[in-house]
């Protein structure tokens, strides 16, 4: 095997190789190794665009706009660098990866929907649904870990998120009379979209991970579309880039329902190939995290 490709285990390797070919295999791991800026957005319940851009004014903070509205790059500051600031401490910001805003925004909520987060810790899609919505939305997060469930609480209330309503519940056994006008899935995956290949950190991924993660996300969009309203949408995503977790569990579940894939706008996002037609699969790179996401209408 090429040097460069010891860093992964083999089944990844060969998966990688199996699925998008080797020159954008040699492409995701060069997005594995890179070191990725440090990405934030504006918690616009508590704060907004310009006060944050006169604060990284006053404290030599370098950064410059996302593409993602109300979202910043900054070059100069690590995410542990900035933990201490008020901005963080008091909520007026959120730490989040530029991919996992987009789930959310693609999920296009309105005021007054009804809407369920069914794997939401630690808050960082919960909480941009909550300002996209100015809190005028119902908003019901799910987290089956009460470590994980405690700290999205934390971030909620942080966040200023008073539309948020937390269970500390298994998402799979929500019982079928709820009903909502949208739903985000963001999926427990292998996270194969977010390795980082440095000398000092361990790959944890393999074979195991991803067969169980797939039959969770099976049994979780079964859930989903289950609960979901008639002529509604939601929205499911992983942070995996493997088909096996993203288009083979759409294949397996969507034909048992009355559903569709919506066809999305990538925009000018780095995009990998797939095998159908108007998801998104997210490419790693200095700015993106290896990201999924498919918006699906559940017909009438």
């Amino acid at each position: 095997m090429n040097d460069k490709f010891e860093l992964i285990p083999a089944f990844l390797n060969d998966l990688l190789d199996k699925e998008y070919g080797l020159e954008l295999k040699n492409k995701i791991i060069e997005g594995y190794k890179i070191n990725r800026l440090t990405t934030l957005r504006v918690n616009t319940l508590k704060s907004n665009k310009d006060y944050i851009i006169n604060y990284f004014n006053e404290n030599k903070i370098e950064y410059k706009l996302s593409e993602i509205e109300n979202s910043f790059i900054l070059s100069n500051k690590t995410s542990k660098d900035l933990y201490e600031t008020d901005i963080v401490k008091n909520g007026l910001v959120y730490l989040q990866s530029l991919s996992s805003m987009l789930p959310a925004i693609y999920l296009d909520a309105k005021e007054n929907e009804d809407i369920l987060d069914m794997a939401a810790a630690p808050g960082g899609k919960t909480t941009l649904i909550a300002a996209l919505t100015n809190n005028k939305a119902h908003i019901t997060a799910v987290e089956i870990d009460k470590i994980r469930c405690d700290r999205l609480k934390y971030n909620i209330l942080k966040q200023g998120a008073s539309s948020v309503f937390v269970l500390n519940t298994d998402s799979k056994r929500l019982d079928d009379y709820f009903s909502f006008n949208k739903i985000l899935l963001d999926a427990p995956c292998s996270g194969s979209g977010t390795l980082y290949l440095n000398e000092k950190s361990k790959i944890k991924i393999s074979k195991e991970l991803v067969n169980n993660s797939a039959k969770l996300q099976a049994e979780l969009l079964k859930k989903a579309l289950k609960i979901l309203k008639p002529d509604s949408y939601m929205i499911y995503s992983t942070c995996s880039i493997l088909k096996e977790e993203n288009e083979n569990v759409l294949n397996k579940i969507l034909p048992l329902y009355n559903c569709e894939i919506v066809e999305l706008d990538s925009k000018n996002l780095p995009t990998l190939p797939s095998t159908i037609k108007g998801v998104i699969t997210v490419m790693p790179n200095e700015l993106y995290e290896g990201f999924f996401i498919a918006k699906i209408h559940k017909i009438k």
